[in-house]
Formats: C-alpha cells, sequence, structure tokens
C-alpha cells in the first residue's frame, strides 16, 4: 500500500527491495485478486462444513431410551465420519481473514487517487484520527483495530510512542487464520520426543504423531514436507536440513522457486513426528532491516530523497517520509490444525524533520548549578555539587 504512494527513486528503491511489480496495475491487480481467492476459499470450506454437519446431525440416532445401544452408537459414529470423509475433514470451516485501513491526521491533504485506489482495490478505508493533539489515544485506537482483526491474538502493535505528534498517516494490515488439518492428529499419539534446541541441545518436547500422506521430497541438503489443511488449498510447508545446525545454511539457500516447488510435492505415506509449539515473539521494528536491504529513500537517507508525491503533495516545508514500520506476528500449531495472526504498520511522517526520541538524561556525577533571572539573564546564584549526601 505505501509503494502505490512512492515515486521516482524512492519507488525503485522500494521495487527491487521488496520484489513489486513496477506497474501500479500489475500491484493492484495481483493483491485485489489474492484477496478474492482467498475470500473465495473461505467462503467454500464454510460451504463444505455445513454439509459435513447436516450430514451428520441427521445421522444422529433419535433420543429413546435406547440410545446408548453400543452398535447405534457406533453405526452413527460411521455416518457421522463418513460425512466429513464426503464433505470435509471438519464442521469446522477455515477462517481467513485479511483487513487493510488507513489512519490519517485530521486534515491533511492526501491525494484523492490515492486515497481511492487503497479503498477500492486493498479494501483500506481512511480512518481519521488526531495525531498532533491525541497521540497516545490515536495509538490505542490502532492497536484496538489491530486487536479486534486479529482475534485479540495481537492486542498492542504499536509500542509506547510509536505515534507522536508528527505523525501523519499509518498503513495497518491484519491477517487472521484458523484451519483444521485435513487430517488431524490424535492427541493420544502426542507424546514427549527430543528437539535439539538451536540444533545443540536437545530438549523434551509435545511431538504430535501420524502415519499419513502428505507432500514429501528429499532435496540436496534437506527435506520438504507439505501437510494440508482442511480442503487442500491451505498447506503447511516444512523445510527440514538434514544436519542438527544445518538451519543457517538453508536459510541462505532458500529462493522463490524451491518455496514455489512445494506447492506441488509429490504425495508419500510417512511416519510424521511433528512438535506442538506456539509462537509469539513482541512486535518486531523493520526499519533497520529494509534500510540495510537497501530502501533508504523512503526513510529519508539521504535528506530530501523521500518521494511519496502520489501519497500527497509537497507541502512548503517537504513531503512524507517512512518513519517506522512494525510487524508482530502469533502463531500457534497443535493436533487440530493451526491458528495464527500477523500484523504490520507502516508510519509516515513529515520529512525534514529528526525523529522524535525522548531523551533520557542521569544526573549522577558532580556537576554545576545556577538559579537564573530569566528576563536579564543574571544568575543570581551560581555553584557546583560534589556529594549530594
Amino acid at each position: 500500500m505505501t509503494y502505490i504512494g512512492a515515486d521516482g527513486r524512492t519507488r525503485e528503491e522500494m521495487q527491487r527491495v521488496l520484489h513489486l511489480p513496477t506497474e501500479d496495475t500489475a500491484v493492484l491487480d495481483g493483491f485485489s485478486g489474492l484477496s478474492k481467492e482467498l475470500t473465495g476459499l473461505q467462503a467454500a470450506s464454510r460451504h463444505r462444513a455445513d454439509q459435513a454437519q447436516e450430514y451428520a446431525d441427521a445421522a444422529k440416532p433419535p433420543k429413546s431410551r435406547d440410545s446408548d445401544d453400543e452398535r447405534e452408537r457406533l453405526e452413527a459414529d460411521l455416518r457421522r465420519e463418513r460425512g466429513f470423509q464426503r464433505y470435509g475433514a471438519s464442521d469446522v470451516p477455515i477462517e481467513i481473514d485479511v483487513a487493510n485501513r488507513l489512519f490519517a491526521q485530521e486534515g491533511f491533504g492526501f491525494r484523492p487517487e490515492f486515497v481511492t485506489a487503497l479503498r477500492d482495490r486493498f479494501g483500506a478505508p481512511l480512518e481519521v484520527l488526531d495525531f498532533l493533539h491525541a497521540s497516545e489515544s490515536s495509538r490505542l485506537a490502532i492497536n484496538a483495530w489491530v486487536s479486534q482483526e486479529t482475534r485479540h491474538r495481537i492486542p498492542e502493535l504499536l509500542p509506547l510512542r510509536a505515534i507522536d505528534p508528527s505523525s501523519r498517516l499509518v498503513l495497518a494490515n491484519a491477517i487472521y487464520l484458523r484451519a483444521t488439518w485435513e487430517t488431524q492428529f490424535e492427541p493420544i499419539n502426542t507424546r514427549n520426543r527430543s528437539f535439539w534446541i538451536d540444533g545443540k541441545t536437545p530438549a523434551e518436547v509435545p511431538t504430535m504423531g501420524q502415519l499419513k500422506g502428505i507432500g514429501y521430497e528429499r532435496r540436496n541438503g534437506y527435506s520438504a514436507l507439505a501437510l494440508p489443511y482442511e480442503g487442500g488449498e491451505l498447506q503447511f510447508v516444512i523445510l527440514l536440513p538434514d544436519e542438527r545446525d544445518g538451519l543457517a545454511n538453508l536459510e541462505r539457500s532458500v529462493t522463490p522457486d524451491m518455496l514455489a516447488g512445494c506447492a506441488k510435492l509429490p504425495r508419500c505415506e510417512l511416519i510424521l513426528h511433528l512438535p506442538k509449539f506456539r509462537l509469539n515473539p513482541p512486535t518486531m521494528e523493520l526499519g533497520a532491516t529494509l534500510r540495510g536491504l537497501g530502501m533508504l529513500a523512503a526513510f529519508d537517507q539521504p535528506l530530501g530523497s523521500a518521494n511519496f508525491d502520489r501519497m500527497a503533495p509537497r507541502g512548503p516545508n517537504g513531503g512524507l517520509r517512512v518513519s517506522k514500520i512494525f510487524h508482530q506476528t502469533w502463531l500457534s500449531l497443535e493436533e487440530k490444525g493451526t491458528e495464527a495472526g500477523a500484523a504490520t504498520a507502516v508510519g509516515m511522517a513529515p520529512t525534514g524533520l529528526p525523529p522524535r526520541h525522548p531523551v533520557e538524561v542521569d544526573v549522577d556525577r558532580p556537576f554545576l548549578f545556577a538559579i537564573q533571572h530569566v528576563p536579564t539573564g543574571t544568575c543570581l546564584f551560581l555553584g557546583r555539587l560534589l556529594d549530594p549526601r
């Protein structure tokens, strides 16, 4: 969304670092098309879940004194299982929601074509806030929106003082996913097994186990696995290095083609041991990383290089620059499936203004002091403190 408002060198650097198409049409069509695909995936999953539930409800035995008959119960369970096999692995549909929004300073003049493009193609309406006079309440409002869109999994994307009176725009994105496995793991098969922490130290962790057919391929130095979720349109990909301490080498070799190839892994029946885990890292500030990759002009480095003229016209004091980029994610993987949320916020501030950082001073050593008459500058008292005891 930020890229749509960039121009000149700023745009070229963002395109190169983020691997985006050079044409606006391709970006807008790509993201809006992906959004439609995900919406369709969710609708199809909900339809399958509803059918499976209807089939299961119809298969329930009538309530009577004999409803606890073992044979009748087993037959009902079998009909229910056949219903799930026919219509889907679960009566719980996939949830996948992507939300975008612009939070803008009240009265700031953004270009109408920029606002319209993000509203119509990214589904990102503009919400007016008062960063200038109500920075903290604006931060809380943005965090509340992110929390709601991620089902409260990311309650505080923007840390304290992330918004200040120099803020002009925050471009926010949030995504939430909840998906059940195509074939769920049986909790009874979950056992403690060794996992090599950092590739060096073994530790016992809860590990799920299953015999199943999944996407699998042995490659040069690693294995690729793909576990499908209900419906088969989503999958959980694992790239597993052959060596216990081989992750760093594998990370350096990852390419877009390598990941794209995981969508077509041949199915293989194997015994899979997969640790349960939950990731909840703190908010990451991505500015330094993106600058290190060569996206400098967006942050107005060197001074005067930021060009977001397609987002808002330059004023007498300059234009806009990216001030900070925050990202946070949350993910839980267990026997039934996966739940995950992520959110990103790009803060825009005027160029020509240095970043605002609170100053911290520790008066912990001898110092001079004065008591001064301000209108004349006269020091009425002048002294020094060597020991405050």
